[in-house]
């Protein structure tokens, strides 16, 4: 029998939960175990979960389990519930919608929450210019969506999309998608004319001097060389990116692309559907260094968990589609719209842009403390990241070569004593943190105290 637990904690008004970790019993639970039992006569083994526990409530920072232990959640079902699991404005705006009706469909008997979503993403998405918005059901939605506009607009095929990208799961987006497995392998073939050119990452750079505006001089060179600018109807990037291992660019990289896609009449999209809506310490990526992209693409943490994505850009792109070119059955759902429209109030009203700069603040001052405390042989080869979009890459010690195996270890102790972080990376070795948005310091302090104990253990081997 395990049991952790901590000591309550001065929490956020308006919390449902005790913001405190408790593991007690076994690990999993019997509930737990039971449901995967249920789970394997059921569900195709191809749809896998990161844990083996079972939710029934979360809030805040917590998710409580079936079994009733509560875990500290620093991945907010991969940046979705930036304002917590059950943010009151969120449920009641829900709860408000669904007394009146569940669904019309926007395209048959359209309704004012997507317009308010709609003019909400106008205000808040950079570039003063005239925009348009049309909602979909998620990322690899908007991603498709994007391109298509792209290319209708240009009259051009050729997409462009980076070294260890990931743009979704769909066939379009898995062509866009840099990693294999599990994202491709066997699911081919992919949608045609697509291309892939290196992204700035500092950290893996043969050349460690190269600048931002170099690097990107290195991925122009190679679309105007082997595809010409011609032919290229979009750049699609994302400004930070997720799966591939949270890679902040180096500056002017992403400023250069933007530069010379305006000069070449090229789209310009940013995918910020893991990055967007505060996440990185602004409203979206492309603001840390003014970049205004053509289309932006968003999902995840707009609508405090419901199914719902978007893509603003342009005026004249968007509207340049035919009538009926862009839609969908759900896309744009009211009760989801209802959701988006409370989760945006509570990032205004709580400045959850300033809170994720907070969270970095803390975090990055914890981890580069211990990087520098395990020295040159230590397994942490860079700690990097904005706001509360943090990560550690680990790598064998005394070498920058990816360290899967303890990136595995360390997750693994993590959740067993009741913390639930996510790995990501094209090697697999690289922890990624996005705690809710809300999740008070005391919570947080203590996640980090058992990561960073779990890190101590992988280093002693």
């Amino acid at each position: 029998m395990t049991t952790y637990a901590t000591t309550p904690e001065a929490t956020t008004s308006g919390h449902r939960l005790e913001q405190k970790r408790s593991i007690i019993g076994d690990f999993p639970g019997p509930k737990s175990v039971a449901l995967a039992a249920r789970r394997a006569q059921s569900v195709a083994k191809g749809a896998v979960s990161g844990v083996p526990v079972y939710a029934a409530d979360a809030d805040g920072g917590i998710v409580r389990d079936v079994d009733g232990n509560s875990f500290i959640d620093l991945g907010a079902g991969i940046a979705v519930t930036s304002v917590g699991a059950s943010d009151p404005a969120v449920v009641d705006a829900v709860r408000e919608q669904v007394e009146h009706f569940t669904h019309t469909c926007f395209m048959v008997t359209p309704y004012e929450g997507y317009i308010a979503v709609a003019e909400q993403l106008a205000e808040l998405t950079p570039g003063d210019f005239d925009k348009r918005t049309v909602l979909f059901n998620s990322g690899a939605e908007a991603v498709e969506n994007a391109v298509k506009v792209a290319r209708l607009a240009t009259g051009r095929n050729a997409v462009v999309a980076f070294d260890h990208a990931y743009h979704g799961r769909t066939n379009l987006t898995m062509a866009l998608t840099a990693k294999s497995m599990p994202y491709k392998t066997n699911f081919g073939p992919f949608a045609p004319e697509i291309y892939r050119v290196p992204m700035s990452y500092p950290f893996r750079e043969e050349n460690p001097d190269i600048t931002g505006a170099e690097a990107a001089q290195r991925a122009i060179t190679m679309i105007e060389k082997q595809i010409g600018a011609e032919t290229v109807a979009a750049i699609i990037i994302e400004p930070m990116q997720g799966e591939g291992g949270f890679i902040v660019p180096a500056p002017g990289f992403l400023p250069a692309l933007a530069a010379w896609a305006k000069t070449n009449g090229v789209v310009f999209i940013a995918d910020e559907v893991q990055s967007g809506f505060c996440r990185t310490g602004e409203w979206f990526a492309v603001d840390h260094e003014g970049v205004v992209p053509d289309i932006i693409t968003m999902a995840k943490g707009i609508a405090g968990g419901l199914p719902l994505s978007a893509i603003t850009g342009r005026a004249d792109l968007l509207d340049s589609v035919h009538a009926g070119g862009l839609g969908g059955t759900y896309g744009g759902n009211p009760v989801a719209c209802a959701a988006a429209l409370g989760a945006i109030r509570t990032m205004k009203d709580q400045d959850l842009v300033g809170r994720a700069r907070n969270i970095e603040a803390l975090v990055t001052a914890r981890l580069s403390e211990l990087q520098a405390e395990l020295g040159e042989h230590g397994i942490i080869g860079e700690v990097r990241g904005r706001g509360a979009m943090l990560a550690i890459e680990l790598v064998q010690p005394g070498s920058k070569a990816p360290n899967a195996e303890a990136t595995k270890a360390i997750t693994a102790e993590c959740l067993r004593q009741g913390v639930i972080i996510l790995t990501c990376g094209t090697y697999g070795n690289v922890i990624r943190l996005l705690p809710p948005l809300v999740i008070s310091d005391d919570l947080l302090t203590d996640g980090l105290d058992v990561l960073e104990s779990a890190i101590r253990a992988a280093q002693n081997g």
